[in-house]
């Protein structure tokens, strides 16, 4: 039972960079999938036609995407599911931590623009784990680069080998569909219909067929065939297994916006993309399918559902089976807890769930237990490796606008942090408050979700601090004597672990010099 759950399972991040497409394609896949009926409008300011994957108000008002959604749908046979994330630079934070908890990934380029800053960084991440990659280059219907470019760019900014599993008919106003290479079929769209799937194909399963200078024409039926030619003469055949160890990217092409390119994605991704995949602990390596039930905390999202106030610790099970009301061991503060209302998700509808297995996600009802990071277990004591946590890079001083909401403000503040948006500092106990992000718009998404979501205003004022380092020490009185020393720019985070804030990098070097013994860290995990 274990083993054929396991294999049936498929869980996948969508990344980008904004405005690439991200959520359009993740709503068209949710489409050809049958989860949704109709294909929101992403950038639409109405609530009823917002994306599905962006529930939260501020990026239904700003047609942005500002935290990761978990939707999952059956698919000919396999449970899918989708962690939409954020394509903004300024949460990146939640896209990095969103990539320990997938098996593969979606990427999608611009064929306009092509490779941009974020495609790049996000595919470091995912090269630095071996995270095996399907890129869709999207927007063909626009007059953008030419293919053979544009796998060329790929290659050589990513540093990544592709090999493309579908070729497009066309660019621009010519587009007239693609050509599956991987399964040797060919789908050609009477029409571009935007909001329903598009039913109406013609079927072709072999480039010679005279059918195909009937549809598209002779000229560009000809040029069809030569490049798919040139394709099948350059590029090594497709490898399974180096895709899946990371080393070489299937590309896909197509336009999400039309549904083209998209069914041809979906149907080569359930039979290459990997199964639910081992994971490290700090003690051993766990398979997914071992008996006994493991999971870690990926996303923590407060009022998901604005009516109820909760507040939901996303859990990915990495072995074993989950079940509801079975007591599991949280390793962190070492007590058992059981969880009455697990629920799955579409994006922000929820369904209760009385069993899940290794690939899915779980969304567990938070009373404050948990934080980024933490493990279930069955009993065993471990602690699951590789959730990434940032430095700040931009520091505000927050405070309350209304002192008849100090209540307020302070769940708010500290139930928004807890979720990873952003890190919060204390200094002269805690009487002054920095909250550290690593983009702008971080702090317009937090001014809004406390106003909205808690009743509370608040102000962020601009102070010097430029970097926030975690500081430790073997001799205790080397470091007592440097944190005297440096009060006034001297802190602690939430857990009360010593935060040094610097103008500059040339103030911690100073201090290294002046304080030999102290270390200092880029993360609180040291």
């Amino acid at each position: 039972m274990l083993e054929k759950e396991i294999a049936k399972r498929r869980i996948f991040g969508i990344i980008s960079h904004p405005d690439a497409g991200k959520t359009t394609l993740t709503e068209k896949l949710l489409l050809f999938g049958g989860a949704i009926q109709k294909a929101g409008a992403v950038k639409s300011n109405k609530a009823d036609r917002a994306a599905t994957s962006d529930f939260m108000e501020i990026e239904k008002q700003r047609g942005i995407s500002v935290a990761t959604s978990v939707m999952g749908f059956e698919y000919k046979g396999c449970k899918i599911n989708i962690l939409d994330t954020p394509g903004h630079k300024d949460f990146a934070e939640d896209t990095y931590r969103t990539l320990t908890a997938v098996d593969s990934v979606i990427l999608v380029v611009d064929c306009v623009k092509g490779v941009e800053e974020q495609t790049r960084k996000l595919m470091k991440v995912c090269r630095m784990r071996h995270i095996p990659v399907i890129i869709f280059i999207n927007k063909m219907d626009r007059e953008g680069k030419v293919p053979f470019d544009l796998l060329e760019e790929l290659e050589k900014e990513l540093n990544i080998s592709t090999r493309p599993l579908s070729w497009p008919i066309g660019i621009g106003s010519t587009f007239k569909g693609v050509y599956q290479l991987y399964q040797k079929k060919l789908k050609l769209f009477s029409g571009l219909i935007k909001k329903q799937r598009a039913e109406d194909v013609v079927q072709l399963d072999n480039l010679e067929d005279p059918e195909l200078d009937k549809q598209i024409g002779e000229k560009p039926a000809q040029t069809l065939r030569e490049e798919v030619e040139l394709v099948e003469g350059v590029y090594e055949p497709f490898d399974l297994s180096l895709y899946r160890a990371g080393y070489l990217a299937p590309v896909f092409f197509g336009s999400a916006i039309n549904n083209f390119g998209v069914e041809e994605l979906l149907d080569t991704f359930i039979e290459i993309a990997p199964p639910p995949q081992a994971r490290e602990t700090n003690v051993r390596t766990i398979s997914p399918n071992e008996n006994k039930f493991t999971g870690f905390i990926f996303k923590i999202h407060a009022n998901l559902d604005p009516n109820h106030r909760d507040r939901i610790a996303f859990c990915r099970i990495c072995s074993g089976k989950f079940e509801r009301n079975k007591f599991y061991t949280h390793t962190r503060l070492g007590k058992k807890l059981k969880f009455a209302s697990p629920t799955s998700f579409m994006a922000d509808a929820k369904s209760l769930v009385e069993e899940a297995w290794p690939g899915d996600v779980v969304g567990l009802y938070d009373a404050g237990n948990f934080k980024i990071g933490d493990t279930l277990t069955e009993g065993e004591d471990l602690k699951f490796m590789g959730i990434p946590s940032f430095s700040p890079e931009i520091f505000r001083e927050v405070e309350n606008a209304d002192p008849m909401k100090s209540k307020q403000f302070e769940k708010g503040i500290s139930q928004l942090v807890d979720e990873g948006v952003a890190q919060l500092f204390y200094q002269n106990q805690k009487s002054r408050k920095f909250v550290g992000t690593v983009g702008e718009l971080q702090f317009e998404v937090i001014k809004f979700r406390m106003l909205h979501e808690y009743g509370a205003s608040c102000n962020f004022r601009s102070i010097g601090f430029q970097k926030a380092s975690w500081v430790s020490s073997d001799n205790d009185q080397s470091l007592q004597q440097f944190l005297r020393s440096n009060a006034s720019r001297v802190g602690a985070d939430k857990e009360g672990k010593p935060v040094y804030f610097s103008h500059s990098q040339w103030d911690i070097d100073t201090e290294k010099r002046n304080f030999p013994d102290v270390v200092f860290h880029e993360t609180s995990e040291w």
